[in-house]
Formats: C-alpha cells, structure tokens, sequence
C-alpha cells in the first residue's frame, strides 16, 4: 500500500517534467497528500476517485469503507465461486469419479436427496462440493473408499417422505405415480443399502427428511469445518 512518503518520492521524481499526474486514491490522506505536493512542486494533478467518492457519498445509504484493494478482493471471491460452481457442475452425480479427491466435501445418498441443489448452494460459498449417487446393489467407486470420512457427508431420508417426493416428481414427468421408482418397497431397499455404505464409510450422516437446502448446507457446512482434511 502506497503511503505519503511514497507520494513524496514519486512527485520529486515529476519535478520539472513535462506531464500530468492522474491519481486514483481511495484513503483520503493519500489524495491530500499529492494535492499538496502537486502544488509544491507546481506539477499538474488530477484527482480521479475524489470527486467520485464524494458524489456517491451523497446518494448511498452509508458511508463509503476507504478501503483499498476491495475490488481486487470482489473479483477473487466471484472467480472463486465461478470455479466451484463449474467444479459442482462437472462432478454432479458421478459423472466423474477421479474428481473426488479435488473436492472439498462429497455428498453421497439415493436418488432425490437434494445431492445436485445443495451442491450448487455450497458452490455460491465457495465450496467445491461433488455428489454420487447410491444405487442398490451397484459398489460405489474405490475412489470414494480412499476418501477420509469426514470429507464425505452421506444424506438419508425418511421411505415415507421419499415415497412422497419420488411421487411428485413422476407426476411432473407425466408418468404414473404407482411406478416401481417410488414403490416403498424399493425405496426401503434403497434407504437400507445406502445407510450400509454410510456405516462403512464411517462417515457423518445427515437426515435431511422436511429439511430446505440452505438448512442441510448451513449443516455441513459446520461439518466439514470441523473436519482437519478438508
């Protein structure tokens, strides 16, 4: 960060040269500083980011921080979220397991679990979150058994909510809502082999039964800020 000795450094350099000094300080004591100089040394100076502060002070609701470097810091943070959610995007539903070793957290759990939402949720805070599907009777990957447990974060649900939901969701697809997807029989089948792997997984377990998304990823979102490895 810039400082008035600084200031004082480059307007001797300007002295006597040909040439108009643009400056675009934010910290007030900066601006004062060149102002001042400028007319010590009779350079020319124009304040960029003075009068434009001072007009926005008028019409915002509060004052403005005098911060240097937020915007810097705005940019990293949105690229930051651009690149979980294209992580999310690319590591949904096990499309490709060589990329649970880069996740922050994986999200495993039976169809309609809210694996795709919350992944996308946690994604707008940054965080790289893949999710893979638990389907009876099929071994989830070896790369998800290399994982240390407190990284991977399994989500059940209730038979009865999930008849309900798996339900809905045929109604919306135009098919009949008595198909063998959300039998309860199957389901019960489902629930039951997707707490197996969970146990020996030995992973934390969330029950995310009448839960929103934003409450499940406030919960592991405590989780794996917990977790040493992740």
């Amino acid at each position: 960060m810039a400082e008035p000795v600084h200031v004082e450094e480059v307007l001797r350099e300007a002295k006597g040269m040909n040439c108009v000094l643009v400056y675009t300080f934010v910290l007030p004591e900066l601006r004062q500083a060149v102002a001042l100089g400028a007319q010590k040394y009779g350079l020319c100076a124009v304040d960029i980011m003075g009068p434009v502060l001072t007009a926005l002070g008028t019409i915002m609701p509060g004052p403005p921080k005098l911060q240097a470097g937020l915007v810097h810091r705005l940019d990293e943070d949105y690229f930051e979220r651009i690149e979980a959610l294209e992580f999310a995007v690319r590591y949904d539903n096990g499309k490709d397991f060589r990329g649970l070793v880069w996740a922050d957290v994986v999200l495993i759990g039976i169809s309609r679990t809210s694996k795709t939402p919350l992944s996308l949720y946690l994604a707008n805070q940054k965080i790289k979150a893949a999710n893979l599907p638990l389907i009876s009777g099929v071994s989830p990957p070896e790369e998800l058994f290399a994982l240390p447990p407190e990284k991977i974060i399994g989500l059940t649900v209730s038979p009865e909510k999930l008849v309900e939901v798996r339900q809905e969701r045929l109604k919306t697809m135009g098919l009949e809502p008595n198909a063998d997807y959300a039998s309860p029989e199957r389901i019960s089948k489902e629930v039951a082999y997707a707490e197996e792997i969970m146990a020996k997984l030995k992973c934390p377990v969330l029950d995310v039964t009448n839960m929103a998304v934003e409450e499940i990823a406030t919960k592991i979102m405590q989780l794996i800020n917990k977790g040493e490895n992740v």
